[in-house]
């Protein structure tokens, strides 16, 4: 079981890839990487058939599984496809004033009046969206922008047929045979090369389905909880962390200089298991181009002991906070090969919180 568990293996890195050099993809260079002050340890790159990477999740540990075609029919997609096929509904895009998509809940901001959102979300059609990110990369400014949709019966008729051939079997067998409850959403994910999701975690199950370009995620396991210092349970900013990573203010959070992520760099195909209450930091590679994920997120109705020690030592006590943003859409959806949890329907579903 050793073996298997992402926190006894003994490499570590300080603020560089080097902790997964032995994984290292030439499509990318540690260039691309942003620079952070902590150490980190690689996350288990395995096929889906090796025992290791099932007593990974088993153990909810992170993993990533390299050949389960769960999203094979969506490898094609990129963007001149996607305009063409994803249909005319409206999409939610993200304009953040940098590279920095901290997320808020817009049904929490009554809780804190001063509280500056330094992200806006508006709603358009996929190719305002598409025209919006070419304008703003021609620009060169620090505007950016991110698309974050829940997949819905509003796609075309391709993407459906692309959705239908995903690898329901597999997937499907993972939520079953660990109880898991239905799967609540499918979230599509767009972003512009360098645009980063600072640390948070959520409430459900994800596995984190990578299909064009290159993510680097870094995850802590919740009891590290005391080193991310999240922000007041009751803020709009709830389950993100409040540490800049990029310029950590040790006075106000000195327990920071002891976490350790694990980390890893996603490209297509490439599933991540990010199990529930596991905080993750997740970012476009610099330089990297467009890069395009699938989440598929599965509720659960149980709470591991090691996720339960972390969460009781949570106080709602009131601390600074800085803006951000934060989906509020979340909906069911199902389909596939074999037979889907929730068949091709949507309806409104508890937040799981952003990725």
């Amino acid at each position: 079981m050793a073996a298997a568990t992402v926190e006894n293996d003994p490499t570590a890195s300080e603020g560089s890839a080097a902790a997964f050099s032995e994984v290292h993809n030439p499509i990318w260079s540690e260039s691309q990487l942003r620079k952070y002050p902590f150490q980190t340890r690689p996350i288990p790159r395995l096929s889906h058939t090796d025992p290791r990477a099932e007593m990974l999740i088993n153990n909810e540990e992170p993993v990533v599984l390299t050949d389960t075609n769960l999203v094979y029919p969506a490898l094609k997609w990129d963007i001149p496809y996607l305009q063409d096929n994803i249909g005319s509904g409206d999409f939610s895009v993200y304009i953040a004033e940098n590279h920095k998509f901290l997320y808020y809940d817009e049904k929490k901001m009554a809780n804190f009046e001063n509280f500056t959102p330094k992200s806006r979300r508006i709603d358009m059609k996929f190719s305002d969206f598409v025209e919006k990110m070419h304008k703003t990369q021609e620009e060169g400014g620090d505007v950016r922008v991110y698309l974050q949709q829940t997949l819905n019966d509003t796609v075309g008729r391709k993407v459906v047929v692309d959705f239908l051939g995903f690898n329901w079997n597999w997937i499907n067998k993972q939520q079953s045979k660990r109880n898991w409850g239905q799967l609540t959403s499918n979230l599509l994910l767009i972003g512009m090369e360098g645009n980063v999701t600072p640390a948070h975690y959520d409430e459900q199950q994800n596995f984190f389905a990578q299909i064009k370009g290159y993510k680097r995620c870094i995850l802590f396991p919740p009891d590290q909880f005391e080193c991310l210092y999240p922000f007041p349970v009751h803020h709009p900013c709830d389950r993100q962390s409040q540490v800049d990573f990029e310029n950590p203010d040790y006075e106000r959070f000195p327990n920071f200089k002891n976490v350790v992520g694990y980390e890893t760099v996603v490209g297509p195909g490439d599933v991540l298991f990010i199990p529930m209450y596991w905080w993750h930091h997740i970012e476009s590679l610099l330089s990297g181009g467009v890069t395009i994920t699938l989440n598929f997120w599965y509720k659960v109705h149980y709470m591991t002991k090691r996720c339960a020690n972390a969460q009781e030592d949570r106080k709602p006590i009131e601390r600074p906070s800085e803006g951000g943003h934060h989906e509020k859409h979340r909906e069911d959806a199902g389909g596939g090969t074999g037979r889907p949890t929730r068949g091709w329907s949507f309806t409104e579903y508890d937040d799981p919180g952003p990725i």
